[in-house]
C-alpha cells in the first residue's frame, strides 16, 4: 500500500501523523510511505530521518493525494484537504464530525473512507486512539487555567497553589475519564483544592480509591455544578460521548454567579464544546471572555505540545495503520470489531451512529456498510 502523510495546515499545528520510526515500521512490511516535505520539521523530524527510515519525500500536498492509497494525519482535514480527497482512497485521522457539519458534507461527497481515531475502541471500552491526547489536554488544561487566571490575562490574579497563609485556587473539573483525571493529578500537584464530578459510581469509587482525601468526588447533577461555580476560579470541562456532540453543561445565565476573571477551560471542544458559551479559539488567539469569564477553548490543545503529542500519538495509531496498510481497510475493518468502530463514513454513507443522528443522516451499519 502507498501510505501518505501530509504536513498539517490546522492553525499553529505542528503534530505530524507519523513518526521516521513508524515510517520504517510500515516500510518494513513491504509498504511505501510518502512524507511531505518538512512535515515534521517544526518538531525536529527531519526529511533527512524520514529518508533514512525508507521513505519518500514530496514537495506538495496535491501530490500525496493524488497519488496515496491511505492518508495518515492528525486533525480533521481542512476543506482544501477535503476537495482533493477520492473514493476509494482510507483516511486515517481524528475527525470529530458530530459538531461539523460542512467536513462530514464533504467526506460524504468525496466516497472516502474515513476512519476516526476518536471512535476506535479496546476489549476495555475505552479509546485507546484519544487516550493519549486526552492525557496531553487534560495536563495541559491546568497550565492554560493556570495562566489565563493571571491577571495579565485578564483572570482574577489567582495562584493554584496559593501561598502559606493564603487558601489555594478552586478547581472544578467536570467529568471524570482520562482528560478529568489527568487535570485533576495536575492541580493537585500544583497545589489547588479539586472537586471532580461524574455520573458514574464506580469511576468516582475508582478515583477516591486512588487519591482519598485529596480531592472531593461529587455526583455530578445540574445542582452539583450550579452550587459549586459561585466559588470555583477554574472550570475544566472534561465531558465525552464517544463520537457524539459534547452536552452543554455550563450555561450563559450561570456564568452570573461566578466570581468576575473566573476561567473557564472548554477541553471538549472538538466535539462542539460543553459550556453554552464556548466557540472554538486556536493558540495564536486561544481565549476570550464573555460576561467577565474568561474562555479557553483552543480546539487542538496537544498541538501546543506538537512533539510530545505526536510521539504519544503514532505509538497509539501505528499498530492499527499497520492492520490497514497489510490486509487492506476491507479485510482490517472486518476483522477487527475495535478498528470497524472507528469508521464514521464510508462511499458517500455515515456509518457510525452517534454522528449519524446529530446531524440527520441515515445511519448505515459499518459491517453493512462494507458489504
Amino acid at each position: 500500500m502507498l501510505i501518505g502523510v501530509p504536513k498539517e495546515i490546522k492553525n499553529h499545528e505542528y503534530r505530524i501523523g507519523l513518526t521516521p520510526a513508524g515510517a520504517r515500521e510500515l516500510v518494513s512490511h513491504g509498504h511505501q510511505v510518502m512524507v511531505q516535505k518538512d512535515g515534521g520539521k517544526a518538531i525536529g523530524l527531519t526529511d533527512d530521518q524520514y529518508k533514512r527510515a525508507g521513505a519518500e519525500i514530496v514537495d506538495t500536498a496535491e501530490e500525496i493525494f493524488r497519488r496515496a492509497d491511505m492518508i495518515i494525519k492528525v486533525k480533521e482535514p481542512q476543506p482544501a484537504e477535503c476537495a482533493m480527497l477520492r473514493s476509494g482512497q482510507v483516511l486515517y485521522t481524528y475527525l470529530h464530525l458530530a459538531p461539523d457539519p460542512d467536513q462530514t458534507r464533504a467526506l460524504l461527497a468525496s466516497g472516502v473512507t474515513a476512519i476516526a481515531y476518536e471512535t476506535v475502541t479496546d476489549s476495555r471500552g475505552g479509546l485507546p486512539l484519544l487516550a493519549p491526547m486526552s492525557e496531553v489536554a487534560g495536563r495541559m488544561s491546568i497550565q492554560a487555567g493556570a495562566h489565563a487566571l493571571e491577571k495579565a490575562q485578564g483572570g482574577s490574579g489567582i495562584l493554584l497553589g496559593g501561598v502559606p497563609g493564603v487558601k489555594p485556587a478552586e478547581v472544578l473539573v467536570i467529568g471524570g475519564g482520562v482528560v478529568g483525571l489527568n487535570a485533576a493529578r495536575m492541580a493537585m500537584g500544583l497545589g489547588a483544592h479539586v472537586t471532580i464530578l461524574d455520573r458514574s459510581i464506580d469511576r468516582l469509587k475508582y478515583i477516591d480509591e486512588l487519591y482519598g482525601d485529596r480531592l472531593t468526588t461529587i455526583y455530578s447533577t445540574r445542582d452539583a455544578i450550579e452550587e459549586r461555580l459561585p466559588y470555583t476560579d477554574l472550570v475544566i470541562g472534561a465531558v465525552l460521548i464517544p463520537g457524539a456532540a459534547a452536552p452543554k453543561l455550563v450555561s450563559r445565565e450561570q456564568l452570573k454567579s461566578m466570581r468576575a476573571g473566573s476561567v473557564l477551560v472548554d477541553v471538549a471542544i472538538d466535539q462542539g464544546g460543553c459550556f453554552e458559551t464556548s466557540k472554538a479559539t486556536t493558540h495564536q488567539n486561544p481565549t476570550y471572555e464573555v460576561d467577565g469569564i474568561i474562555h479557553y477553548c483552543v480546539a487542538n490543545m496537544p498541538g501546543g505540545v506538537a512533539r510530545t503529542s505526536t510521539f504519544a500519538l503514532t505509538n497509539a495509531t501505528l499498530p492499527f495503520a499497520v492492520q490497514l496498510a497489510n490486509k487492506g481497510a476491507r479485510r482490517a475493518l472486518l476483522d477487527d470489531p475495535h478498528l470497524l468502530n472507528g469508521l464514521n463514513v464510508h462511499a458517500g454513507q455515515v456509518t457510525y451512529r452517534a454522528v449519524a443522528e446529530d446531524l440527520g443522516y441515515p445511519y448505515v451499519p459499518a459491517a453493512q456498510a462494507l458489504g
